[in-house]
């Protein structure tokens, strides 16, 4: 007997060898499957969806679900134009506070403001609280004297505007949140997710200096999933500061590792771990991606996390442990060396199945796509990000860049595979609104930004099924509607593929169902 038949829908499955189907049946949170396979079967419950249209559950391929929920629960200043409002929550903010307590906000951006802000200015109302005010790129900060008093000096900039390393350091000083706070804020970020159609998703970087929230953050996701509060799949990336020396025997070609040797593919079911996440730069908001070529109008190019020697040889140690690689990779600089390190993986140890994979990709020269491609490695690129702050990023690229950033058409004509992420708190996570912008790529101006580079509403539903299931690891099982792989679907109001483009990002998430079940 079927647990439920789902009946009257249009189904898409993302299978080139049986791409649309009427009926699915699903039993122990499988596909059994379509049509006549399992006509005239009982079930337990039949849906008839009344013509909707039904989809794969979208894989976010890089989100950060704990920072997502600790930041909706925060107090934020964005959107704000005008210095003196910023300072003003600020100030609320700080009288909830305990004297001598640290307060938490986000959503600042200096690029919009009538005056930048400085440690002097969040001094004049932080009454004995350590303030921290986190960018909106989640590369850069904005603390106050009693921030920076307990930071080396050679970090800590009298302006209190600390990027990357610096604001590593910052959050560093911070008292880790707990393990139930932690918890509560991945199951709040997992749960929006799921709203969106989102069945599955990859974690970019626990352990991480810029992102992290406690020394044992892993530990809160196995909370949330034994609490059962973890209502979407997740992949967690390891950050590379979380690996150490270990003196393993020669011929494992291990040399740094987590505790225990884990890597790539431990656990199963709803949480496992992947890539070993590697930062080679910053991001454009902070300024901080590294550029071959200055940003327009500024002598500034960006910066590397560290020389890249250090960078080739963390990249090198993590493929000859058997890590899959996912290498943050925003500036075309920082694609040069996370590409030259590949390549010398690739020559030491052929993986022909490590997948490793480019996180961002946000500016690509033309001379780079052949040598992705050769490599075989998947780009996850954050279409939302242009749409969101697409205005500025073509403007500090110029004329001749704005069309190689965040590429799609040059990547799929050259054979890159291309997965779709969200970057999420960073730009809004829903699925369907990137998929709007990979095909008309127009910012919320409607400035149209690289438009060659716009692809087909199938291409992109396949970054967000497919091709991110694949990123992931998880292609056997998910992705596709097909027998025997996880009943991990989404219902919507209308067909992406048969509506007006415009009206993509609108469509309404009617139910996401995961195994089977659509209740959370």
């Amino acid at each position: 007997m079927l647990s439920t038949r789902i009946t009257n829908a249009r189904i898409v499955t993302m299978d080139p060898d049986r791409p649309a189907a009427r009926e699915l049946g699903i039993w122990r949170g499988r596909v059994v499957g379509l049509d006549e396979d399992v006509a005239g079967l009982p079930a337990r419950r039949t849906l008839d969806l009344g013509g909707a249209t039904v989809l794969p559950g979208f894989i976010d391929a890089h989100v950060h679900l704990a920072w997502a929920g600790l930041k909706a629960k925060a107090p934020g200043v964005a959107p704000s134009r005008q210095a003196d409002d910023v300072l003003r929550v600020v100030a609320e903010a700080v009288a909830q506070a305990p004297v001598g307590g640290w307060v938490d906000l986000g959503g600042y951006d200096q690029r919009t403001l009538d005056r930048p802000l400085t440690a002097r200015d969040l001094d004049a109302i932080s009454a004995g609280r350590k303030v921290y005010l986190g960018h909106l790129s989640g590369h850069a900060c904005l603390v106050n004297s009693a921030v920076l008093n307990g930071l080396p000096a050679e970090v800590a900039r009298p302006d209190g505007f600390l990027a990357e390393g610096a604001m590593g350091a910052a959050l560093q000083s911070r008292p880790p949140h707990s393990l139930t706070e932690l918890a509560s804020a991945i199951e709040h970020a997992a749960r929006v997710c799921r709203s969106e159609g989102i069945t599955g998703c990859a974690e970019a970087g626990v352990g991480a200096r810029l992102f992290g929230h406690s020394p044992i953050e892993g530990a809160a996701y196995q909370l949330a999933h034994e609490s059962g509060r973890l209502p979407v799949r997740v992949r967690l990336m390891v950050a590379a500061d979380a690996l150490r020396p270990v003196g393993a025997d020669p011929e494992d070609t291990t040399s740094r590792a987590i505790d225990l040797g884990l890597r790539t593919g431990f656990g199963d079911g709803a949480l496992s771990l992947g890539a070993l996440k590697i930062f080679t730069d910053g991001g454009m908001m902070a300024r901080t991606a590294a550029l071959t070529s200055p940003y327009l109008g500024t002598d500034g190019s960006g910066q590397l996390m560290h020389e890249p020697e250090v960078l080739e040889s963390t990249i090198v140690e993590g493929h000859l442990a058997g890590w899959q690689l996912a290498v943050h990779a925003i500036g075309d600089r920082a694609l040069d060396v996370a590409l030259d390190a590949l390549e010398k993986a690739r020559k030491l140890s052929p993986r022909p199945e490590a997948r490793h994979r480019v996180e961002h990709a946000g500016l690509v020269r033309p001379d780079q796509l052949p040598r992705l491609a050769a490599l075989g490695v998947t780009v996850v690129i954050q279409p939302s990000f242009l749409r969101y702050y697409g205005d500025d990023y073509a403007t500090i690229m110029g004329e001749d860049r704005a069309g190689w950033l965040y590429r799609g058409r040059a990547f799929l004509d050259h054979g890159v595979r291309v997965a779709g992420s969200s970057d999420r708190p960073v730009a809004n996570g829903a699925p369907l609104r990137a998929i709007q912008f990979m095909v008309e790529r127009a910012s919320e101006s409607g400035r149209l930004i690289g438009p060659d580079e716009a692809i087909t509403v199938e291409e992109a539903l396949r970054a967000y099924t497919t091709e991110a299931a694949r990123a992931c690891h998880w292609e056997s099982d998910a992705g596709s509607l097909a027998p025997g792989k996880r009943a991990d679907l989404v219902v919507l109001g209308d067909d992406p593929r048969r509506v007006d483009v415009s009206r993509i990002g609108e469509i309404e998430v009617v139910r996401t169902f995961v195994e089977g079940e659509d209740e959370f």
